[in-house]
Order: structure tokens, then sequence, then C-alpha cells
């Protein structure tokens, strides 16, 4: 297939598609995905016979509905094709998942390698996760909202900032050394001077938040806005552009895939931001939750949260991959990702 930008042809290889799973496949790699958390399911039962009953419990019903699931649905996917490719793809992960399970479980709760309390057992990360589900919700919406302000103040102040400094010359002149100063520097260490100067906690963690989403989305929007191609803004002044079409029309779609790049390095730097925000001023979050759940010495606790902060920041990470995808799918097939 051959697409055409502009005055240019590119040719784009489709990427072929994944053969049909077969039926007996399918059935073998959940055999072996039951057959895992079956094992896991015996250890737990072997290994954890003194650990407190109401843990136990818990992971035992965790883990025998896994297997029970995984056992009643597996007639469905003999007829569903869409099933059938979904857990062929999903399940090796999960065994694996299964495995490390059992192994964390032996090295815990049997043969007790690792130092107590500092290193819970699987067992007992489920039951703070249970027992605490209300603080753990009601943190985890705090940090939520915290991230999603910081972050949202920190694209729109990159974006403009990072087209002025690309397209205009002047702006570029007085705002590069500026950016080169200020960006490098970690927006953890402005933490003193924020609290002093900032009316709120909150609002100081948002501004942390925002200054270091700022700095990786405004030198990656001014890139990709002064890196635009000469021939795209020659063609566009020529049919009659003015200099609104030719920065929103053309320099910003050019500069889409260098944005993006900078969006998710700005999330990453987000996320580092947020926890450590919240471990010094902040009352809420998971941040604060780690430390205040620390300092109680409930290591349960902990690790439920880093559970938590992994499902959270890997899901708004997977969404920003969608929105990626959906606004640069002209990109597939030439760049893998």
């Amino acid at each position: 297939m051959i697409v055409r930008n502009g005055d240019e042809a590119t040719a784009v290889i489709s990427p072929p598609k994944p053969p049909p799973v077969s039926v007996a496949a399918s059935l073998r790699t959940l055999s072996i995905f039951a057959g895992s958390v079956a094992l896991a399911l015996v250890v737990h039962l072997i290994v954890a016979r003194n650990e407190p009953p109401l843990e136990m419990r818990f992971y035992t019903i965790f883990l025998g509905s896994v297997l029970l699931i995984a056992v009643i649905t597996a007639p469905a996917q003999i007829l569903w094709a869409r099933l059938r490719q979904f857990r062929q793809n999903l399940h090796p992960i999960l065994t694996a998942a299964a495995f490390l399970l059992c192994l964390w479980e032996i090295i815990t709760s049997g043969v007790r390698l690792l130092p107590l309390p500092y290193f819970p057992s699987p067992a007992k990360v489920l039951h703070s996760l249970i027992t605490d589900r209300m603080l753990l919700f009601d943190s985890t919406w705090h940090s939520l909202l915290l991230l999603l302000s910081g972050y949202a103040f920190g694209v729109i102040a990159g974006l403009i900032t990072g087209l002025c400094i690309g397209w205009s010359p002047p702006v570029r002149y007085w705002g590069m050394p500026l950016l080169k100063v200020v960006g490098p520097i970690p927006a953890t260490a402005w933490i003193p001077l924020a609290m002093v100067v900032s009316p709120s906690t909150m609002f100081s963690a948002v501004a942390l938040i925002a200054l270091a989403v700022w700095f990786p989305v405004t030198m990656l929007t001014a890139s990709g806005i002064s890196n635009t191609r000469a021939s795209y803004l020659d063609v566009a002044r020529t049919l009659g552009a003015g200099r609104g079409y030719l920065i929103f029309r053309v320099a910003v779609p050019a500069a889409l895939p260098n944005i993006f790049i900078g969006l998710f390095m700005g999330l990453g730097a987000s996320f580092l931001t947020l926890v450590v925000a919240e471990t010094v001023g902040v009352k809420s979050g998971l941040g604060w939750y780690v430390s205040w759940a620390q300092g109680w010495a409930e290591y349960g606790k902990v690790f439920a949260a880093l559970v938590i902060m992994a499902g959270f920041f890997s899901t708004i990470m997977t969404v920003l991959f969608k929105v990626r995808d959906r606004m640069l799918v002209w990109q597939k097939g030439v760049i893998k990702w």
C-alpha cells in the first residue's frame, strides 16, 4: 500500500495478521495456566499453616476463585474465537505471575529467607488490600485528582511555551536559555521553596507536578515545531495559508510524534513527583499512605499500596498509548510501536 504525504510517497507494509489459534493449543495453554494456579494453591496450603487464619483464608479463596474461573470459562473459548485469541495471548503472562506468587510465598512464609516484617507474604498483602480497601480507594482517588490536575497544567503550559519557542526566533532566543537553566533541575528539588511560597500543600504539589511535566513537553514540542519540513510550509504559503493555518494545521500535526514523546516523558516524571510531593506535604494520596504505613511498620500495607500504584500508573500510561495510536494512526506500518 502507498500512502501519499504532500509531494512524497511512502510505502507502507501492513503487518501480517497472526494465524488463528487452534482449540487444542488454547486448551493446552489453559491447562498450563490452571496447573500453575493449582500449584500456587497447594504450596500456600502447605507453607502457610502457621500464618494468621484470616490471611490464609483470603488468599485461599483468591487462588481458588482464579482456578475456578479458568476451569468454568474453558468451554466458552471452544466456540468463541476472540476469547480464544485473548486468552492465548494473556495466559503465558498469568502463568508466570502464578509461578512468581508461588516462589514469593515459599521465600517469605516457607523458608523465611527475607527478614520480617519488611517482606510480607502475598497472603498478607492481599489481606491488607481487603481490610484497608476504603482508605486505599480514597488515597487512589486523591492521587488521581492531584496527578491529572498537575499533568493538565503542565501539558498546557508546555505546549504553549514549546509552540512559541519552536515557531518564533525572538522567543527562542530568550526562551531557550531559561529552559536550559530551569528545566534540568528536578521538580522535587523545589519542594522546600514551594512549601514556603505556596499558600497550601495541595497547590504546591500541583505546581511541582506541572513543573515536572512542563520541561519535557516544552523541549520536545519546540523541537518538533522547529524541525517541520520547509516544503510543507512553502506549499501551504503558496496556497494562501495564513500564520494560524501554518501553525495549527501544518506545524503542529507534523510535530505530533515529538509532542507525544514529551507527553510520555512528562507522565513518567509526574509519577515520581506525585509520590514525593505526597510524602512531604499532602495529607492524602498513595504516597502519603505509603509513608504512613511505613511509620507504623505495616509493610503489608506498603506492598498493597505499591500494587495499587502499579495498576494505577500502568492504566494511565495505557490510556495515553491508546490516544497516541488513535491520533498517529498514519504511522502504523512506517514506525513500529
